[in-house]
């Protein structure tokens, strides 16, 4: 079977009313004290909110792939998700200095940018011009923060894209996910999905991760990444003693990650 579930594809938070997508985005950030902030990249422009202290580490949210899909076999015309979940996390984050980014052409205006196509939420969402503007867009963050060190937490797909940006860098302490899609290749076969053309997979950056202190968090009722997907990740690190799963009870894909989240945080690193 091609598609699952229309949420499946999607890999949307939740299925919702789309239109105050950016004002909802707005209001969830106020709570955590984070403001609105732009990022001009190769080849795109980010939308991030953040709360900066003066603090030798900023710990950086990135979002999920969004409003992928508008129908099991159309993209839609808009990425920005309708239910922002590593922005209700990071609003939740205690942290002094935190930071979130969506992803390229989430909360840009429609037509404003034109790069931005469909490609680039579908089967290019993992593309590496994505995670180089995703990684510069960091870049940004960790100057304008004046930290030394970066957190890097992803919600589901963004959980891909942290993982392959935190291989590519080292100034990162520590990885967590939530709902991660981590292994690209095998969360595609277990969900007969069609391979995504063009984009990187995490599972294959295994060596250059290896010694990352990690923690991938899943739901045990989660419909659209298996809690397979994160053992099959780890599955391919020859010495996976850094890297932690937690299957956690009770959540789904995108439901209860915000109010368990600084419980979460709380918990050690494997390594």
């Amino acid at each position: 079977m091609k598609f699952l579930l229309p949420c499946l594809v999607l890999l949307l938070a939740a299925c919702a009313d789309g239109r105050d997508a950016r004002p909802n985005a707005d209001r969830i950030a106020a709570s955590g004290g984070l403001t609105r902030m732009e990022l001009s990249t190769r080849p795109f422009r980010l939308v991030g909110y953040v709360r900066f202290a003066a603090v030798p580490v900023l710990r950086v949210y990135i979002e999920g792939d969004g409003h992928a899909w508008a129908s099991p076999d159309r993209p839609s015309d808009d990425p920005t998700p309708w239910a922002p979940v590593a922005l209700a996390l990071a609003a939740r984050d205690p942290s002094a200095s935190v930071a979130y980014l969506g992803r390229p052409c989430q909360y840009v205006a429609l037509g404003s940018d034109p790069t931005c196509e469909a490609y680039f939420w579908t089967d290019g969402r993992y593309h590496e011009s994505v995670i180089a503007s995703m990684n510069a867009a960091i870049d940004r963050l960790r100057t304008a923060s004046g930290a030394a060190t970066l957190e890097l937490v992803g919600f589901s797909g963004g959980g891909a894209v942290a993982a392959l940006i935190a291989a590519r860098r080292h100034d990162v302490a520590n990885l967590r996910t939530v709902a991660a899609n981590l292994d690209i290749a095998d969360w595609t076969a277990r969900q007969r999905l069609r391979p995504l053309r063009g984009s990187l997979n995490p599972a294959d950056e295994a060596e250059r991760l290896t010694a990352l202190p990690q923690m991938h968090f899943s739901g045990r009722e989660d419909a659209v990444v298996d809690t397979a997907v994160a053992r099959a990740y780890r599955a391919r690190f020859i010495r996976p003693d850094c890297i932690g799963v937690a299957v956690i009870d009770g959540v789904g894909h995108g439901n209860g990650w915000p109010e368990l989240w600084p419980d979460l945080l709380r918990r050690g690193m494997p390594c």
